[in-house]
């Protein structure tokens, strides 16, 4: 196959769970989680959202807001699926027999909490924190960008300060077999370990990513819209973020479907902060992402239509003894 350098958007995204990875297409979403036992379960189901099948979330600006909200909600239950395989057996039955209103419940509440907390650490403290150099800096304009500067000097202290625990730095590296396994198909390379393992482990429709664009738009954005009093102030911060979590996704959308060079740059300093938040991953991390992209989506199909790829015999068959070498693994 002539080599490509420019990628094409699956649709595909996901994220690390404990042990895991969750791949996510359409509404069609699968955890696979390498178990205790050295083998690897994997999960499939549906996901449509808050809102269901409803064309709102399709509206451009709009669609950003509830695709946040639906990462959040998305992200926690995963999480705490692959905790599950870390449970007693019996403990495991239990809690799938009690499952249903009372995971929703738990699930939103941890949702609504961590929602609070970054509005707390990411809005509120660098806006306090600036405030006390009222006394010396009288320009409104350069309290608002040393405000933003704050803002992004707190979000990546905090991804560097949380990268020193254990269990975290083993997440940074599900995180990066993600990526890669993303990367390889989107660069029209067949889906193997060896191909993905080859391949980046920074993605320009990362979360990381979106993070910052909301850290930037809100900058730009409340650089031009100002009140005077310091409550009604911390208070449109809050109202406006939706807005901002908007016009963020809306960027990094596009970041996802281009390779010009104005992406490019934009995306850098995401990228750039990619290289805390994900690791490079072994060859049996792969292994278990491979298995969440495989359960979700047909990268064969893609790459024939994208590509126009089609696998030999000997690569379907070096495909194959690359399964059956891993299902032998599980057992």
């Amino acid at each position: 196959m002539t080599k490509k350098k420019c990628s094409r958007y699956s649709g595909i995204g996901g994220q690390a769970v404990l042990e895991g990875v969750m791949m996510k297409n359409k509404e069609k979403y699968a955890v696979a989680v390498r178990r205790p036992d050295g083998g690897i379960s994997v999960e499939v189901d549906n996901y449509t959202g808050v809102l269901g099948g409803k064309r709102v979330k399709e509206l451009p600006f709009v669609r950003g807001v509830f695709n946040f909200v639906d990462s959040m909600i998305l992200g926690t239950r995963c999480l705490n699926l692959s905790a599950s395989f870390y449970a007693e057996e019996e403990e495991e039955e239990t809690g799938k027999a009690e499952s249903g209103a009372g995971d929703k419940i738990m699930t939103t509440l941890v949702t609504c909490i961590s929602i609070v907390l970054a509005l707390g650490i990411f809005v509120v403290l660098p806006y306090y924190l600036t405030s006390l150099l009222k006394g010396y800096i009288r320009n409104q304009s350069l309290m608002t960008i040393i405000e933003g500067g704050m803002r992004i000097l707190i979000f990546i202290l905090y991804v560097w300060g949380i990268s020193a625990m254990k269990d975290i730095r083993r997440l940074y590296r599900y995180h990066g077999a993600e990526h890669k396994c993303i990367n390889c198909i989107e660069k029209g390379r067949p889906l193997t370990v060896d191909n993905a393992m080859r391949s980046s482990r920074l993605h320009k429709r990362c979360g990381t990513s979106f993070l910052f664009f909301v850290l930037f738009v809100s900058i730009v954005l409340f650089f031009f819209i100002r009140v005077e009093n310091p409550a009604a102030r911390v208070g449109l911060r809050i109202l406006l973020m939706p807005v901002v979590a908007g016009i963020s996704y809306e960027i990094i959308r596009l970041a996802g479907r281009s390779d010009n060079i104005v992406v490019q740059l934009i995306s850098a300093p995401g990228m750039a902060i990619q290289r805390m938040t994900t690791k490079e991953p072994d060859r049996d991390m792969v292994e278990v992402a491979i298995s969440a992209v495989e359960a979700v989506f047909d990268w064969k199909g893609y790459l024939a239509e994208k590509f126009g790829y089609e696998m030999d015999e000997d690569e379907e068959e070096e495909n194959g003894d690359e399964s059956i070498a891993a299902a032998e693994d599980a057992l």
